[in-house]
């Protein structure tokens, strides 16, 4: 193996990632003492609004005995998100994720103080004055926030920053859910924007402190936990693909409804404060329709897990919830996305259990469950985990990730954004979900340089060289620069245009060589280094090309890797994407219509 070989690794982290894990360690801690805070403030907002009591016990708001005047208590709710919106921060409205994302993607991973303070406060207030989501979506913000404070108090790149900020925003959801492995998935299919070990491990690490930390201060997981089903035979698992597919339907009509009541509320000749006010009195009219429709709602999907809601109850929920989510979520207030597609998937696919099998209501509430959240998410890996750590029947998971991929497939077929990233797409920026290895990372230099080159001895005149070019010299007129290589291959420069236009206006042009004119301190690749370093260079240095000399003597010249070199690799990648070869089935298919082509007009000849 040569030392080249050597150089070349698998992965690119380095020391540094040690450093990151145990940072990431105490932003996992600090995640969990967040999320107990918020459950504290939920339950404590609930209990006044709706009790007139002073507890942080988590409660329905659906036992209640207000009346009439619980449509008053999400319209006070949302007043007081609305003002903490408008003179605090504006970051605090929408489910979280959103928001955590365009921090990565634009804000170079720098979240505000504000956010980190006012974010659970309106999403405690706006939960317990009865709003129909979940806390994932605020944990994640705060607990963004909070890692993203956390790393700038130290010297670190922008890179580093984000996966603090993803690391307490994966362990934030970790310690609400006791689901570690789903936190990390979520990571990275929807936060990191990469797959390396440089993110990974440490979010991981903070996931894995989060969930630890998270026993003494609100107890073990599962949290939903079902007695196990059997294992399902294939005729059953079968029914796990119309599962899925109509949940991914469901996932669209969600997510257009979601967007139609916000594109409505926008219409509405008021400030932008008064919007939760108004969506708050959907909540309360749905309240009085279906009372278990508001807040969390940990207990309904308890007991769509266990079977035990069904009949009619279901379709009442399930419009109910769609509405009053869609209209509260449009308004700008504060709150999650995750436990209200979990009830309404749960209650769907109750609601085609009495077709499938009427006993096993709670098993296709599960199947639907994920199916619902890894469609409208576009997450489905992160689903399966999800529901598997929330539970604890691990004998679903072949029915999970049947439901889930046929979810996304149709998300992915009918549906251009999730509900995630239209937030992001409406606010002038382009999510890609897809990860894929760059094509610069898989080619060497020597797979796609120019070999051969035209080059100049360092005794030629740049006279001459102008004189060639203006006579249409074949080889010296369509390139931008010239290697300036001695008659033993040795590489003495780089001539670019620029060099030569300024020589020529010089008095002494008639007498001035390449060598003098021309560029002496190079930056060089090599044939065995990766085109991905390569280009690296080129960005950094603010160059077009880079002459490659052999790695055991930097001077010997063997070729050159300009902008045609690297479209050559991406060349490779389109290739492989869009031609589409012929098969064996396709030639003998070829071979037996002309055997049909020959007996016919045999048959066929006077």
């Amino acid at each position: 193996m040569s030392s080249s070989d050597d150089r070349l690794a698998d992965f690119t982290a380095g020391p540094r990632l040690l450093v990151i894990s145990l940072m990431a360690l105490v932003v996992g801690v600090m995640s969990a003492f967040v999320a107990r805070a918020l459950v504290w403030l939920i339950g404590t907002f609930t209990n006044l609004a709706y009790y007139q009591r002073f507890s942080s016990e988590l409660v329905s708001p659906a036992d209640n005995h207000l009346g009439y005047w619980a449509i008053l208590v999400p319209m006070v709710g949302g007043l007081i998100v609305g003002l903490m919106a408008r003179y605090g921060t504006d970051r605090i409205r929408g489910h979280g994720i959103p928001e955590a994302m365009e921090a990565i993607l634009i804000g170079r991973s720098r979240m505000s103080a504000k956010v980190a303070i006012l974010k659970p406060i309106s999403s405690a207030v706006s939960i317990g004055t009865g709003g129909p989501f979940g806390a994932e979506g605020p944990i994640i913000a705060t607990g963004g926030a909070f890692g993203s404070l956390f790393a700038q108090g130290f010297h670190l790149s922008a890179a580093e920053r984000k996966t603090l900020l993803v690391a307490g925003a994966s362990a934030g959801m970790a310690a609400i859910f006791a689901t570690p492995l789903a936190a990390v998935l979520l990571a990275v299919e929807l936060l990191l924007f990469e797959w390396k070990p440089r993110s990974f491990i440490p979010v991981a690490a903070a996931c894995a402190m989060a969930a630890a930390v998270r026993v003494p201060l609100l107890g073990e997981g599962p949290i939903f936990p079902v007695p196990l089903h059997a294992v399902l035979p294939w005729r059953e698992l079968a029914f796990s693909l119309p599962i899925g597919i109509v949940a991914g339907f469901a996932s669209g009509c969600l997510t257009w409804l979601v967007y139609a009541c916000e594109d409505l509320f926008a219409r509405v000749p008021l400030n932008q404060m008064w919007w939760p006010v108004l969506g708050g009195a959907v909540v309360g009219i749905g309240g009085l329709i279906q009372p278990h429709a508001l807040g969390v709602g940990y207990d309904i999907i308890g007991g769509l897990l266990q079977g035990k809601i069904v009949g009619w109850f279901l379709v009442s929920l399930l419009v109910t919830k769609a509405v009053i989510w869609s209209f509260a979520l449009g308004s700008g207030t504060s709150g999650g996305v995750l436990a209200p597609l979990l009830i309404m998937g749960g209650a769907l696919g109750a609601l085609e259990a009495h077709v499938i099998r009427p006993g096993e209501s709670g098993l296709w509430g599960l199947m639907s469950m994920a199916a619902v959240m890894g469609g409208t998410m576009r997450s489905p890996l992160t689903a399966v985990a999800f529901m598997l750590e929330l539970t604890g029947d691990f004998t679903a998971l072949p029915g999970l990730l049947v439901a889930c991929a046929a979810a996304h497939g149709v998300t992915v077929l009918f549906m251009r954004r999730s509900i995630l990233t239209e937030k992001v797409a409406r606010r002038g920026y382009h999510v890609s979900r897809e990860y894929s290895v760059s094509p610069l990372a898989r080619v060497r230099v020597q797979d796609v340089m120019e070999r051969d080159v035209p080059t100049l001895t360092p005794d030629t005149l740049v006279q001459a060289v102008g004189n060639s070019i203006a006579a249409g010299d074949p080889k010296l007129g369509h390139r931008h620069a010239w290697p300036i290589v001695s008659v033993d291959g040795q590489l003495v420069g780089l001539l670019t245009r620029g060099d030569l236009m300024k020589a020529l206006g010089r008095p002494d042009a008639a007498e001035l060589t390449v060598a003098t004119a021309g560029s002496q301190k190079l930056t060089v690749t090599y044939p065995d280094e990766l085109a991905e370093e390569a280009v690296a260079k080129m960005a950094r240095l603010n160059v077009g090309r880079l002459p490659v000399v052999e790695r055991s003597n930097p001077r010997k010249f063997v070729g050159y890797l300009g902008r045609t070199g690297i479209a050559t690799a991406w060349q490779l990648l389109l290739n492989e994407e869009e031609v589409r070869e012929a098969g064996w089935l396709t030639a003998q298919g070829r071979l037996f219509r002309m055997q049909v082509r020959r007996v016919l007009g045999r048959l066929t000849a006077p």
